[in-house]
């Protein structure tokens, strides 16, 4: 994967001078080390980084179609290239690279916008039409490679990090409200918000064009769940188990291509450990690195089951100890590649793995994000399993109160998803200075719908959370935050077989009671792991990835931590309440206290973290 970056000027405004994008496309080049490259044009302006994975001598960027006139630049990787490929030659293209991402323009060449449901791959790319002076941006089915931008009064400015599109002297830095309300109300941001005010964030399944001036958003793609009792036909469940299995197999196969080492990330549980068997089915010679990250705490250690699979596939394994000395010494360099704060320290174990994965001399790592949210994987889909969520609630003025909530969010106050955010609305005015919680209403995420509320109306439970879960969770928190940008910090690039688009419309498509039985989550997924991983790792229960916590950085009572959370400090930057900022250290401070992993929120972290990301990206106190 790559970085990329640019603007296109707004007609009749400034140019913008080349030396800015030469500037943006420098913040990039941990994206891309190997080489850089760039196109201008009459207000416009590309810039691009590499990490040559694929034609590592011929693969340079910015590519070109034959005549010149389609301009490409794209951060990922096309699966499905080779079939595109012949089918373009065919039709008498020429090709001038071995590259898997030149098919784009040639595509973009035969069907202009609308060959994006014909790839199969984790992409951000901007596509220049020199001709209709029209630039074309998209971002992959399931968001896995980010894509923001800006609109300003002299140029759209766009680009894989938000540091990129900052750098542009049109670009002001301002802390977006709305996108911290997020933060302290979802398991991350959700696009199109970032935390910077005026900067956007392409939404998976989405692409945009900029022509004439006018900006539009186009959704291509969205997660889609039959309504019940409009199922397919039924089927065995020996047959789903038998076309996993192949698609699987299929997707690992394609994640395999790369002219560089490829290795995968092993935490101990059932997503990584499959990936890793599949892997040795593939390849049983082969001795592919894999990584894992240990504790010293027994009750956060995977260690066992993660040396117990390396030896199941022979692979050569990567063990880092890490600690909460570790946690806190990576913490700011973690919010600067994350660009939002945070709840959890787990980016900052990412940043050791990836670290790991470079010193070695793998550069493409696999790994498990997406089954939870496709196949059932969390706690919640248990207790939609195992009946009505509506049932048993009283009528009193607090649930009428959650249920406008619900229907404001999701259009059906029937709709659970892992919390009353009715009470944790008030919960929040507390922690916010009381100049915000006077003005909570003019930047409440609570307000307005934050997914396609059709998307949700006649699913059954488990796959209403299945679609929430993969548009707030997965596409802006476990695949941007934590996963595009912790490898990328150290120029490796992330592959996710479970993401790949057949595998997700096989999930689509599968009856929930196949996901989810009275007794097991991810029940056909186990099913296909069954005699490739250990018995012991297929009956584990779900064990959530856990990291040291504030409670543990507090302890360690280094200065640093304790003047970011001071009183003088806090009331200066105007964000959150001096008062229960230092009663939430005082309690996180006691010996012993942990925020619980499932019923709780380090919001301690998130105002250490918050304010990093003041520092580190020069924004201003709330004045």
């Amino acid at each position: 994967m790559c970085g990329l970056t640019g603007y296109v000027s707004v007609p009749g405004a400034p140019a913008t001078e080349e030396r800015h994008l030469d500037a943006m496309t420098a913040t990039l080049v941990h994206r891309g080390p190997d080489s850089g490259g760039r196109f201008v044009d009459e207000g416009v302006g590309i810039g691009f980084r590499r990490l040559s994975i694929i034609d590592l001598a011929g693969g340079d960027q910015p590519i070109y179609n034959e005549d010149g006139s389609v301009v490409l630049a794209c951060n990922g990787e096309i699966f499905n290239y080779r079939e595109l490929r012949a089918e373009l030659v065919a039709k008498g293209h020429t090709f001038r690279t071995e590259c898997d991402v030149e098919v784009l323009v040639h595509l973009y060449e035969e069907e202009g916008t609308g060959f994006l449901d014909r790839i199969n791959g984790q992409f951000a790319f901007a596509i220049y039409d020199r001709r209709r002076r029209r630039l074309f941006l998209a971002r992959d089915h399931a968001g896995i490679l980010p894509m923001y931008y800006a609109r300003t009064p002299t140029a759209f400015v766009f680009g894989s990090e938000i540091k990129a599109v900052l750098e542009h002297p049109a670009v002001e830095r301002a802390v977006d409200l709305t996108g911290l309300d997020q933060v302290l109300t979802f398991p991350g941001l959700v696009s199109p918000r970032t935390m910077f005010r005026g900067v956007r964030s392409l939404e998976n399944g989405h692409y945009l064009t900029v022509e004439d001036g006018v900006v539009r958003d186009v959704t291509y793609w969205d997660l889609d769940f039959p309504v019940e009792g409009e199922e397919p036909p039924a089927r065995s469940e020996g047959s789903y188990v038998e076309e996993l299995r192949a698609l699987l197999d299929q997707s690992v196969a394609r994640r395999l291509r790369a002219d560089v080492p490829v290795g995968y990330y092993l935490s101990g549980g059932l997503d990584s450990s499959l990936i890793a068997a599949l892997v040795h089915a593939q390849r049983p010679a082969a001795r592919p690195h894999s990584f894992s990250i240990s504790f010293g705490q027994a009750g956060i250690d995977e260690s066992g089951y993660q040396r117990l699979m390396a030896r199941q596939v022979s692979s050569v394994h990567h063990e880092t100890e890490f600690d909460p000395a570790d946690a806190e010494a990576e913490l700011s360099r973690m919010v600067r590649h994350a660009e939002c704060p945070v709840k959890e320290t787990y980016n900052t174990c990412s940043l050791a793995l990836s670290a790991s994965a470079r010193r070695s001399g793998t550069r493409v790592i696999l790994t498990g994000e997406g089954a939870d949210e496709l196949f059932g994987g969390y706690l919640g889909y248990r207790f939609d399993r195992a009946g009505n969520r509506a049932a048993n609630r009283a009528g009193d003025l607090e649930t009428q109160l959650e249920d406008e909530v619900r229907r404001q969010l999701w259009g059906d106050p029937g709709i659970f998803y892992e919390r009353d955010y009715h009470a944790w609305r008030e919960a929040k005015l507390d922690l916010f200075s009381d100049e915000l919680a006077d003005a909570h209403a003019d930047f409440d995420t609570l307000a307005a719908p934050l997914v396609d509320p059709e998307r949700l109306r006649g699913r059954s439970p488990l796959h209403q959370r299945s679609y929430l879960d993969f548009k707030l969770r997965l596409s802006d928190h476990l695949l941007s935050d934590h996963g595009d940008r912790m490898a990328l910090a150290n120029s490796i690039e992330a592959r996710y077989p479970f993401l790949d688009i057949d595998v997700v419309r096989f999930a689509a498509r599968l009856p929930a009671r196949f996901k989810v039985t009275e007794k097991t989550e991810k029940y056909v997924l186990k099913e296909v792991a069954k005699g490739l991983v250990p018995d012991e790792i297929v009956r584990r229960e779900k064990f959530g990835f856990r990291a040291p916590g504030s409670p543990e950085l507090l302890r360690r009572n280094a200065e640093w931590v304790q003047d970011m959370l001071s009183p003088a400090r806090i009331k200066r930057q105007g964000y959150f309440n001096p008062a229960v900022v230092e009663r939430l250290a005082e309690q996180y401070r006691r010996p012993g206290y942990e925020v619980h992993p499932h019923l709780g929120d380090d919001l301690l972290l998130v105002v250490l973290t918050f304010g990093l990301l003041l520092d580190l990206f020069d924004l201003p106190d709330h004045a």
